[in-house]
């Protein structure tokens, strides 16, 4: 029984409950806001600042400062330093003034600028935002004496509730109200939970009891109690899930996931509920004159905010963003000096025309690591094309593994999967298969009962007992990275020689009430629509390979992360493999050159996989390959093999291994199966460039492994389908993986997941910086830091298009999504002419610039 009253405090404004509409309008905008956190099962790259792109990028650093009291940019510095080394020099901040906006704020010249660099702010981000919440104001009246942060416990307390409700899997007791909503789950938790109440919030459960059951309800009573003013309504709102950013990004994952499919999912609107009722029990702690009067002063100050309180309200602010921007206009003339070939004039493109046919054409996703890659096989085997292209290879699929009913969506977290592809025993005849699915079965319990045995509430305890020194030589093994084995998660430890005959499934059948595979038709359509997006239309080599990738790590909990952000924070594997499958079939061939395709009887497509991790190639589907072209695969795999030493070269540089060459291979191949290596690539740290373009304007150059490539040949587009389908799709997750890397670097503790050796995996779905506080977002300090300097440079991302001005434009003015991306200053548009010169830089608003 609910025994513990409080009095509520008088209202400190009028308690005018805000219109109906205009409440729901805030609720909407404050979830909006959020940018998704997707599970660690298939982590992927996400734009943290998603929930702005409507507004620009100079607005939105206002807007959080305002908000939050958050920095998106480096500190004062970080700039101040770049500009004594000479990586920002007078020539760059005065190319940023003529670019920034007529704003009194802006200093008028370079000296005034240099000036107004070198003085630090009074305050940056460790004073009171000027939306404040209950517990902010809290904390400041106690500023002093020995009572824990209210909001520390407000978001501990929270985040507790939120791993066991949210739970996918690694609690061995669930929580029996899961079934029900997140508010109401919440609130009947509340009725026998008196942590709140021990720890000081008196009547926390009678408050929470009396709230509305209805979550919207439920916020416009506290709304209205509290008296927030309705111009501050949804940045309050804001600010309430901002305080648990982690979580509330996970769930907006879950509503994102429900909207693709055309689902309503009101889950973040109930987690807003939940913590603007602790907010509200904080609320009706205090009704001292003292609190009273600070809140009703918070309020007055959040109500008379002038709605333009951008650059114009903060001048500081606008010296950062001027030095950010000279910051960027220095790398851009380094890329430009690159992409110039200063030795050489720029030459029209035609194809290159070999003495004898093309030895080996080679797709690699456009992820930045297979730069670094691609140069390696240009170079080993001369005459050779390399081929950028979205990992997925233009198959949007959910993969079904043997033994599954559901699968995973092995396509840009943008789209939905368009075809469903089960996994088979290629060349096993029924019973066969049936034995391998009773294998990967029991394996499955087995392993299920294993876990069971060792965390079960009794026998952890006798497990520990009876097994532990069992388990030492293997921990002496594995510590020195000798017996420890990286297995692929989705093989559930099947023999070699059977993971070699799995595949998948390309002809129509009902798998679990489903039909999967794909029809004739299909896979003639989708066959088209690969080719001409890597603009592979003719002279095809006598090997084709498609190559996704992957990586190999251990003990590392953000692993799907390091894999292809295309295929949906899964491996390419099955991409690849499908593509080459569809385009080795004689009958889609046969449809191909009625279509105008020729591809040649000898020509022969091999799915392949790069691991990011050591620069290893595995060629799948061997046993496959012609007879005929046997000894063409040998001299393949030589080339692979010395490409992947070449590459292995390259990046040890970044991962200070000081070694002879041949120790550098193994340390490279022992770094990823090392469970204690913080750092065992480095992802797509350094990303600063997309380029759309025919293969030959990069070819030669070292970009350093640091540009998305994307093979494109405007004069083989008619229609310009192909550029559409690259500018809203390839080049909005090249930004996204560029504004994550960005938002770790600039602000880890915001943006980012801290320090990775804290890490503590919740619910299997993300992790915790600790034993508390709130989920994690982003990558690790680790992953663009490497403990003495910035791996990942801030900058965002610089794409640059071959192809018509009025081309770029049509698409820009026809996908809003594309049009905030640029007009609001997320990411730098260039053009490129026929020539292969960079000739105009977008200035906004559908204007060009001209490039000198």
């Amino acid at each position: 029984m609910l025994t513990d009253t409080i009095e509520p405090p008088a209202a400190t404004t009028p308690a005018t409950a805000i219109a109906s509409d205009a409440l729901t309008a805030a609720i909407n905008e404050a979830c909006q806001r959020i940018a998704p956190l997707w599970p660690l099962k298939h982590f992927v790259a996400v734009n943290p600042f998603l929930g702005f792109s409507g507004q620009s990028f100079a607005a939105t650093t206002a807007t959080l400062r305002r908000v939050a009291k958050v920095d998106m940019l480096m500190p004062r510095a970080f700039y101040r330093q770049a500009l004594a080394d000479g990586i920002i020099t007078d020539d760059h901040v005065a190319a940023a003034l003529a670019r920034a906006p007529g704003n009194a704020a802006v200093p008028a010249d370079v000296a005034l600028a240099t000036a107004a660099l070198a003085r630090d702010p009074a305050q940056r981000s460790g004073g009171p935002a000027v939306v404040a919440t209950i517990a902010e104001v809290l904390d400041r009246l106690s500023a002093g004496d020995r009572q824990a942060s209210r909001t520390a416990f407000m978001v501990d307390e929270i985040s507790r509730w939120c791993a066991a409700y949210f739970d996918e899997g690694q609690a061995s007791w669930q929580m029996p109200v899961r079934h029900m909503s997140p508010w109401a789950a919440w609130r009947e938790t509340m009725k026998y939970d008196r942590g709140a109440e021990a720890l000081g919030v008196k009547g926390f459960r009678r408050i929470v009891a009396d709230l509305p059951a209805d979550p919207v309800a439920a916020i416009g009573l506290i709304v209205a109690a509290i008296g927030i003013p309705q111009r501050a309504a949804a940045d309050y709102l804001h600010r309430a899930l901002f305080d648990i950013g982690g979580w509330a990004a996970y769930v907006r994952y879950l509503v994102w996931d429900n909207g693709l499919y055309g689902r309503q999912d009101r889950r973040l609107i109930e987690l807003l509920a939940i913590r603007m009722a602790w907010g509200y029990a904080l609320f009706r702690q205090r009704s001292d004159a003292q609190f009273q009067a600070a809140w009703a002063a918070e309020m007055q100050q959040a109500a008379q905010l002038p709605d333009d309180a951008g650059l114009s309200a903060d001048p500081e602010l606008a010296v950062d963003l001027l030095f950010q921007d000279a910051y960027e206009i220095a790398w851009q003339r380094q890329l430009l000096g690159k992409l110039a070939r200063e030795t050489q004039a720029p030459q029209p493109f035609k194809l290159p025309a070999p003495a004898g046919r093309t030895p080996l054409q080679a797709a690699f996703c456009i992820d930045v690591r297979s730069e670094v890659y691609r140069r390696a096989l240009e170079q080993v085997a001369p005459g050779s094309e390399t081929i950028g292209f979205a990992g997925f290879f233009g198959y949007p699929i959910e993969y079904i593994p043997i033994g599954r009913e559901t699968g995973g969506a092995h396509c840009p977290v943008l789209l939905t999967p368009a075809f469903t592809i089960s996994e088979m025993v290629n060349g096993a005849g029924a019973d066969e298969e049936i034995e391998v699915l009773g294998l990967r079965l029991l394996r499955r319990r087995a392993a299920k009962a294993w876990k069971s045995f060792k965390q079960s509430a009794v026998s952890s305890f006798t497990y520990v007992e009876t097994m532990g020194l069992a388990f030492a030589p293997k921990l002496v093994g594995d510590a020195l990275g000798l017996t420890r084995t990286v297995s692929d998660p989705g093989t559930d430890g099947l023999d070699g020689d059977v993971i070699g005959k799995l595949g998948p499934r390309l002809e129509p059948r009902v798998v679990g009430g489903r039909m999967t595979g794909l029809t004739a038709d299909q896979r003639l359509n989708q066959a088209e629509a690969v080719l001409k997006g890597m603009s592979l239309t003719k002279d095809f080599a006598r090997f084709v390979l498609l190559a996704g990738h992957g990586s190999t790590t251990a003990n590392n909990p953000h692993a799907s992360g390091l894999d292809c952000g295309a295929c949906g924070g899964h491996t390419g594997e099955a991409s690849a493999r499908i593509a080459a499958d569809i385009l080795n079939d004689p009958a889609v061939r046969i449809g191909l050159r009625s279509r105008g395709i020729q591809i040649p009887d000898d020509s022969w497509f091999l799915g392949a996989l790069h691991d990011t991790t050591t620069d290893q190639i595995r060629i799948f589907d061997r046993n496959r390959v012609p007879t005929a072209l046997h000894a063409e695969l040998a001299e393949l795999d030589g080339w692979l093999e010395r490409a992947s030493v070449l590459a292995r070269r390259e990046r040890s540089r970044f991962l200070d291994l000081d070694a002879p060459d041949g120790d550098i291979d193994a340390q490279v191949l022992r770094r990823s199966r090392d469970w204690a290596q913080v750092r065992p690539e480095w992802g797509l740290a350094g990303n600063g460039a997309f380029i759309a373009a025919p293969r030959q304007r990069t070819l030669g150059i070292d970009l350093g492994g640091r540009s998305f490539l994307h093979n494109y040949d405007w004069r083989q587009d008619d229609g310009f389908g192909v550029l559409t389908l690259i500018m809203t799709a390839p080049m909005v997750v090249a930004s996204w993986i560029n504004l994550q890397y960005y938002g770790s670097t600039v602000n880890n503790r915001v943006w980012g997941a801290g320090n990775k050796v804290l890490h503590n995996v919740v619910g299997t779905l993300g992790v915790l910086e600790g034993n508390a506080g709130d989920l994690k977002t982003g990558l690790a300090w680790q992953s663009v830091h490497d403990g003495e300097k910035l791996i990942h440079e801030p900058l965002r991302l610089n794409v640059f298009i071959e192809a018509p001005l009025a081309a770029i434009s049509a698409i820009i003015l026809a996908h809003p999504m594309v049009r905030d991306l640029v007009d609001n200053q997320w990411l730098h548009l260039w053009a490129m002419d026929d020539m292969g010169k960079v000739a105009h830089r977008y200035a906004g608003n559908g204007e060009w610039a001209a490039v000198d």
